[in-house]
């Protein structure tokens, strides 16, 4: 499948996924080979950082230059590039080698390889793959979503909303009294938890219908699951219903809500 926008860039979807694969084999290269999290070390806020991060990173950087050499990458292992010089891209890259790092150091499987492509300031195509299950979720404007089984078994993701009996779906790992409230409010009878950008595909596949985040997180965390979302056919912006945009002077998210309708906090 050839993705093309606008006639400017012409992305071949077989091989973009390849490059996802290939990452999610690297991290599992660590993840198996390292039993005891002798290779996590911490950055500057404390947050952690494995090996399997930069190998990842390694992988996607390359494979993309090769893929799309006209194209700029903005990753989490290479982010510090000036506002200045972002401003004027319209198309990039946006690249979480591995989102979940904190689900990674617990071994409970739930971490994904994200890769975004960004136009203007809106995601147009994003990947998700998910190295231990072995599952490929992916989607992007005029393509629509789908996900790819275990077995290789594709599947258009269209969205059919639920008026009730939602299922929420929240981390795993951050929480807030603001979401709860905000649950509260409507008809939410289940509520999950799940790691990094896989809440994104459960909202995108219909297995819960509405995941909003109150406090931070940065654009690369989003970007692709964001993506999948939207063109399965749901709805994503930020709690006052302003729309949720990218490549900013900083690249700090603010609070938002994907879900299967429209919902605006007041």
């Amino acid at each position: 499948m050839i993705f093309n926008i606008n006639n400017d860039h012409k992305i071949d979807i077989d091989k973009l996924l390849a490059i996802a694969k290939q990452a999610g084999a690297g991290i599992l290269k660590v993840y198996n080979d390292d039993p005891e999290n002798s290779s996590v070390t911490y950055k500057a806020d404390e947050s952690p950082l494995t090996l399997a991060d930069s190998v990842s990173h390694q992988i996607i950087a390359a494979g993309l230059s090769a893929l799309t050499p006209e194209i700029p990458i903005l990753s989490e292992e290479g982010k510090n590039i000036p506002y200045e010089e972002r401003k004027a891209w319209d198309y990039y890259w946006c690249v979480d080698p591995l989102d979940g790092t904190k689900e990674f150091i617990k071994r409970n499987g739930e971490f994904t390889v994200n890769i975004a492509l960004i136009y203007k300031d809106k995601p147009v195509l994003g990947v998700i793959y998910v190295p231990v299950t072995n599952i490929m979720y992916y989607g992007g404007s005029k393509i629509g979503s789908w996900k790819i089984g275990a077995d290789g078994g594709v599947k258009y993701l269209s969205l059919s909303p639920k008026i009730d009996n939602w299922t929420a779906v929240g981390s795993r790992t951050h929480s807030s009294e603001e979401e709860a409230a905000l649950l509260a409010k409507y008809n939410v009878t289940n509520i999950i938890s799940a790691g990094s950008s896989l809440k994104f595909c459960m909202i995108a596949e219909g297995s819960a219908q509405i995941y909003y985040r109150h406090g931070p997180t940065m654009e690369w965390d989003t970007a692709a699951g964001h993506a999948i979302a939207i063109y399965s056919g749901a709805y994503m912006a930020m709690p006052n219903g302003e729309a949720f945009v990218y490549n900013k002077p900083s690249l700090l998210n603010s609070s938002f809500i994907c879900s299967a309708s429209r919902i605006i906090v007041e």
